[in-house]
């Protein structure tokens, strides 16, 4: 059986200039099961190949699959807009293979199976679990089982869309294989305009916050939305062992660690590099994290520095240790401060985000947000805006509120760049205006940019400075004009 992971291609996020990665998820689930005895497999990645989506059915066809995958588990280059890349890529596939069966799974999919399954006609199946799920319905379609009850999928059974048992999480992600890089053209990847070759790679998954935008809720059995909140981490030797991986074969530069909290448990942090250090792997990387958790790995940032830190990426969101506590960010105003502080102090690159459009947003709230984020003073800022994610809190709080129609949504909106909800005291067109005003204040600041330019950073994070700076003008005709640019 032939199974091809079909990437459509995509642009990227306004500040972030020439961006794109291996799929994750494609390199997990392919590897897992080639594990069990299923190796015909390719992935076409239609960015990198330069195939536009109204090619890309015609592409498809000329390698003639059985079946064909589409999803991602990183949110990281164009937020929810990839869904409708996907959306459109599962018809235009169906109406040219009218019998290759498409699975779909990851963000968004995971959480809203039967709704996939009833809006779009063109998909056979829906994943909501991890490797396991996706290998027992490949088996069962390769057997040419049944597939109604496998746990974690959701199928198209005689013209209804039926879910399975749900189906718990794996416990230990050691047990996995290391992700199938050898699928993707691997030098061709780049993030930021100039950090090549390069890839995004996760090491854990969920997170023991619960903050109610996160876009992470979105990924888990709508039934038991909880099993985000399950942080299970890869061992600090098995993200050793893919980093070596990256460097000998593919001769990978710079890595993102895309996991929303990589520095949880610090002992984690430190053995990975010590075991880095004593390997000699110069791979430079980025890492995120809850400014709590940057505040606990305080003692080991000059060892993490050393072994290829540049950039450290965490998020503000408000400003206020009321909205913290509501928004339930597990963080305080003096996490915030000492984040920057001790980042600063290592010549570690800050990225910050705020968020903007909560429902409680007025003027006055926005503003004061941006001067506290003003006077502490990241290198780099990232304004998002609230874009309500399937299982969230703020997806509940958009649909009591009528502020959107989950039949209607315009996908390529929903990139965390435009505006996509209202609150009680701002309309959108508010929302994008105030966003823009965020972006242009900091980036104008007087000795912002200078100080920057000639710190002891390294010479990547300079560069990735420049390219943010480059995409403000872009990111302002999306939140203002509603440009789309993904």
């Amino acid at each position: 059986m032939k199974i091809l992971f079909v990437m459509p291609k995509i642009g990227a996020w306004a500040t972030h200039g020439e961006h794109v990665a291996p799929n994750q998820l494609y390199a997990q689930w392919a590897a897992y099961i080639r594990e069990k005895g299923y190796d015909s497999l390719e992935v076409l990645d239609c960015t990198i190949l330069g195939i536009p989506i109204d090619k890309l059915a015609a592409e498809v066809k000329l390698k003639n699959p059985d079946v064909v995958v589409l999803g991602d588990m990183i949110h990281c280059s164009v937020g929810f807009g990839i869904i409708w890349y996907f959306n459109e890529a599962a018809s235009r596939i169906k109406q040219a293979l009218p019998k290759v069966k498409i699975i779909m799974g990851g963000l968004w999919y995971s959480a809203r199976p039967i709704e996939t399954l009833e809006d779009n006609q063109s998909v056979d199946h829906v994943v909501m679990g991890e490797e396991e799920a996706f290998y027992d319905l490949i088996k069962a379609l390769d057997k040419k089982e049944a597939t109604r009850d496998i746990a974690g999928v959701a199928s198209r059974v005689e013209g209804k869309a039926v879910l399975g048992p749900h189906r718990s999480l794996l416990e230990d992600l050691d047990t996995l294989p290391l992700p199938a890089y050898d699928l993707f053209p691997m030098d061709k990847y780049v993030g930021h305009t100039h950090w090549k070759p390069f890839v995004e790679m996760m090491t854990s998954r969920g997170c023991p916050s619960a903050c109610t935008f996160c876009y992470e809720w979105d990924q888990y059995d709508p039934r038991s939305p909880n099993d985000f909140l399950k942080w299970r981490a890869k061992s600090p030797q098995r993200v050793i062992e893919e980093l070596e991986l990256l460097h000998n074969k593919f001769g990978t530069k710079v890595v993102v660690i895309q996991d929303d909290n990589f520095n949880v448990d610090s002992a984690r942090v430190e053995t990975f590099c010590k075991l880095k250090k004593e390997k000699n792997n110069p791979i430079k990387w980025v890492s995120l994290g809850r400014a709590i958790d940057w505040v606990n790995c305080e003692k080991i940032l000059p060892l993490m520095k050393e072994t290829g830190l540049f950039m450290g990426v965490f998020g503000i969101e408000v400003t206020t240790a009321e909205e913290l506590k509501k928004i339930a960010k597990g963080i305080t105003i003096e996490h915030i401060k000492k984040t920057i502080d001790i980042l600063r102090a290592n010549d570690v690159a800050i990225v910050a985000d705020i968020m903007i459009g909560f429902d409680y947003d007025n003027e006055q709230i926005i503003k004061q947000r941006y001067e506290f984020t003003d006077e502490v003073d990241p290198d780099i800022l990232w304004v998002g805006y609230v874009t309500p994610a399937p299982n969230s809190p703020m997806w509940r709080i958009g649909l009591k509120k009528k502020w959107f129609d989950p039949k209607r949504i315009d996908f390529l909106k929903w990139d965390f760049l435009h505006p996509v909800i209202p609150t009680d005291h701002l309309s959108m067109e508010d929302l994008g205006r105030l966003g823009s005003w965020c972006m242009r204040e900091f980036f104008s600041k007087p000795g912002r940019i200078q100080r920057i330019m000639t710190s002891n950073f390294d010479p990547l994070a300079k560069l990735c400075f420049q390219d943010v700076m480059r995409g403000v003008t872009k990111w302002e005709e999306g939140a203002v004009k509603g440009e789309k640019h993904i």
